[in-house]
């Protein structure tokens, strides 16, 4: 069936060429124009996303035999949901970001981060790693990279060093993000049992948590720069590792991150009063004098400073707690089924068991969203810091303008996405892997790589493949547990790539930074890190199959 008529729905077709391989090449044609744009050719990021969108509507309609009502639908439903939740968390993130600035307590609190360590490196671990891993654990969708680019710009980091650093800091928390939000997604679509998904990504992703400070602090400082900090790295690693394997295989995903980036922050500050690097580490393009600040600031001060981000951290934490959420829908949610999408595409075998229609529900939780806590809390610091509304609403109009051009590439981003969602043409992309039998395991995390790189979510990349991954994993003999939690621990290392967060980056640096200098910077490593947790995975199925739940 290739066309609606009569009300019956449109079934997708992954191998429209006959056989997946072609077709996966025809599907991949919107992300080479996207990130071909973006990475050689320096387009602004809006012109490669509305250029790949348009790419990614022709494969759908015309080698995907998608009714062109259908993929016009699911343009428009993704390019309303990078609108809101996503364009909202950012536009609020940012704003929360300009009331310290305008207030002139950045200063105050670049100073006391001066005095925990100035040298830069320190500041990388603290910010970058340890408290994006709050933020990630408490709201996930873009806004640690959001919050943690905007204060290492502010800190004094170049923007592109700000932002690259943000997102190759944004990666073993992702899988436990918005208290648990993936796994329990992972859980919905496999019907695997919760616990046990939770512990086997817990049992694949402490490696990487132990990982990515040193690899973060080297792709930063070089080796030489990251071995005189090592007993930095390896405290604020290993204390966030052994945490995120402890509450995830003990207690569940949801407060995963929230507990290990905690734990990580406070060992972190107990280090630094026992031991700092020898020689404070300092960019190329600083000056001595530059990157010193002034003394120390008083408690009081540095109190007040830091108000809005305090407050910010707990409007995130209440809002993400599924009671509140409950009773703020409770308020007022909206949910508006897309016309002429709503279940009007099926899913078919090998992706699910049987044919199953696609939901396209747009919920306009404005209460709830996680984006509305970040408004409240920049709201509520700026009355606290003297602001009056007439300022707030000067500073927030200003924020909007500043934005405005990135809200419309978020926009086109998510339009994309969801294009070849619907279409079915990135489940093409994710069966070509499927096709590697035994070397499976291997891929099987590269496949939810892929899933996060496109999707922007390590929730919708759950959603997208999960079911794929554990049909597959039955199918050459491997433990469907194994495949499913590796699609949520692979689909991390995508975070650094995928479109959504390049471009909330360059966003947090005020667009100093373009999304393709950006892609460049952390290419690299999303790819070698992702491969690592393959190699992982693959030990995991045939060398070590003890680690898995239930063996």
């Amino acid at each position: 069936m290739s066309a609606v008529s009569g009300g019956a729905a449109w079934l997708q077709n992954y191998a429209p060429t006959g056989d997946v391989l072609t077709s996966a090449l025809i599907a991949a044609l919107p992300v080479v124009v996207l990130l071909g744009l973006l990475a050689f050719f320096h387009a602004r990021a809006h012109v490669a996303a509305l250029a790949g969108l348009a790419a990614a509507w022709c494969v759908a309609a015309f080698a995907f035999g998608m009714p062109a009502s259908l993929a016009t639908a699911a343009m428009l439903f993704g390019a309303a949901y990078g609108l809101f939740p996503i364009g909202w968390i950012v536009l609020n993130a940012i704003f929360v970001y300009d009331i310290t600035v305008a207030t002139g307590q950045f200063e105050i609190v670049k100073r006391s981060i001066a005095s925990l360590g100035d040298d830069r490196r320190i500041q990388t671990l603290l910010i970058a790693f340890s408290f994006g891993a709050f933020i990630e654990g408490a709201a996930g969708f873009g806004t640690p990279v959001a919050i943690s680019g905007a204060m290492l710009i502010g800190l004094g980091f170049r923007p592109l060093e700000a932002a690259g650093l943000a997102l190759i800091g944004n990666t073993a928390p992702v899988a436990y993000g918005a208290l648990g939000t993936p796994l329990l997604a992972l859980n919905a679509v496999t019907n695997l049992p919760l616990d046990q998904l939770s512990a086997m990504v817990g049992r694949q992703l402490p490696v990487f948590s132990l990982i990515v400070p040193f690899w973060l602090i080297a792709a930063m400082a070089g080796w030489k720069g990251m071995r005189e900090v090592a007993p930095a790295c390896f405290v604020a690693g290993a204390s966030f590792a052994v945490t995120q394997f402890a509450v995830s295989n003990f207690h569940g995903p949801w407060v995963v991150d929230i507990a290990g980036a905690l734990v990580s922050m406070l060992s972190l500050v107990v280090l630094l009063r026992f031991w700092r690097p020898a020689t404070p580490w300092r960019f190329d393009h600083e000056r001595a004098h530059e990157a010193g600040f002034d003394a120390p600031p008083s408690p009081r001060e540095a109190f007040r400073a830091w108000m809005p981000w305090m407050l910010l951290t707990v409007f995130v934490f209440v809002w993400g707690l599924p009671a509140v959420k409950k009773t703020l829908d409770g308020l007022f949610v909206m949910r508006v089924s897309v016309p002429a999408l709503d279940k009007a595409v099926l899913r078919v075998p090998p992706v699910v068991a049987a044919p199953e229609p696609e939901a396209a529900v747009f919920t306009l939780n404005a209460l709830s969203a996680t984006g509305t806590s970040l408004l409240l809390a920049g709201l509520a610091g700026g009355l606290v810091l003297g602001l009056s509304p007439r300022r707030l609403g000067s500073i927030y109009a200003g924020t909007l303008l500043r934005v405005r051009t990135s809200l419309l590439t978020i926009a086109a981003m998510l339009a994309l996405g969801y294009t070849t969602r619907y279409s079915g043409s990135d489940t093409t992309m994710g069966l070509a892997f499927a096709a590697t039998g035994v070397l499976f395991p291997f891929f099987s995390p590269l496949l939810g790589w892929l899933g996060v790189a496109l999707t922007g979510s390590d929730t919708s990349s759950n959603v997208l493949f999960g079911n794929l991954q554990t049909v597959t994993a039955r199918q050459i003999g491997v433990d469907p547990l194994l495949t499913a939690a590796a699609n949520a621990s692979g689909g991390v290392m995508g975070k650094m790539i995928d479109a959504q967060s390049i471009v909330v980056a360059s966003v947090a640096t005020g667009e100093s930074a373009s999304p393709g200098a950006i892609l460049r910077y952390v290419f690299f490593h999303s790819l070698a890190l992702a491969s690592l947790v393959g190699l992982l995975v693959l030990l995991q199925a045939y060398v070590f199959p003890g680690v898995i739940p239930g063996h």
